[in-house]
């Protein structure tokens, strides 16, 4: 395949199947499930991030020091687009996603407020995925890998709000379904636009890394901190292996 059809049936696919995990989750209000799913997807995130985008972005880059300087002022960014609500996940077990009936109705504006900004994390979502994939297909393959395990449990919650803001279940998907093609838009876009601009791959791997270590540091690992007991703190961590493991492995496919 062409690098463009990598990148539109990666962010199809990625989306799609992130998406219908989420309702699939939504619906049988699993949460141990849900629980499960962040911890896998710390480990993809983070396995991406220092198997293969880091990796690759320090051999493409002229400057160790620019790129250094890429991911802190990534990690601040992702920071104060959290802090305005642009960012915003949910996955520990006391808010308002996995409580639905001790939370005040909240109005339906809310569910498009929340869809989105849904649609604007895809289409960063896709940008990076183009980025990745225009650098080296084995590397759009992981970095794919581990958008779409970190998008499932964004998703569950995101399914949840809008069933609790008063939208039906098929609303819901439908919603959900549109924000997922931001990240084909983002991914198209990018491709078009980084042909010509080949010289910014490495500042967009930086940010993708940023991101992806944000979410992972910041937003999913001080939920597990929620759940303290022996088996869970074990569970969590062979879970999070498991999410590095699997992108080791795909490493050995693809490369193979």
């Amino acid at each position: 395949m062409t690098v463009l059809l990598w990148i539109v049936a990666s962010s199809l696919l990625g989306g799609t199947l992130s998406v219908f995990c989420a309702a699939l989750f939504a619906l049988n209000a699993r949460a141990h499930w849900v629980n499960a799913l962040v911890s896998y997807a710390i480990g993809a995130l983070l396995g991406a991030v220092f198997l293969d985008i880091l990796p690759e972005a320090i051999k493409l880059t002229t400057s160790g020091a620019a790129l250094s300087g890429t991911i802190l002022a990534g990690i601040l960014l992702f920071f104060t687009l959290e802090k305005l609500l642009l960012w915003r996940h949910c996955h520990h077990d006391h808010c308002e996603v996995h409580e639905p009936h001790d939370v005040p109705q909240v109005h339906r504006r809310t569910g498009l407020m929340l869809v989105v900004g849904g649609g604007f994390h895809n289409f960063v979502d896709g940008v990076i995925i183009a980025a990745a994939f225009l650098t080296d297909v084995h590397l759009g393959v992981v970095t794919a890998l581990a958008i779409t395990a970190h998008e499932i449990p964004q998703e569950v919650g995101d399914f949840m709000i809008l069933l609790h803001t008063g939208y039906s279940r098929a609303q819901a998907l439908m919603l959900n379904m549109l924000a997922s093609l931001a990240t084909l838009a983002g991914g198209v876009l990018a491709y078009f636009a980084l042909q010509s601009m080949q010289g910014v791959v490495p500042t967009l791997l930086g940010l993708a890394a940023a991101s992806m270590i944000y979410i992972a540091v910041a937003d999913l690992i001080p939920g597990l901190h929620q759940r303290t007991r022996l088996r869970d703190t074990l569970e969590q961590v062979l879970l999070i292996v498991a999410g590095v493991s699997s992108i080791f492995l795909v490493n050995l496919a693809v490369g193979a």
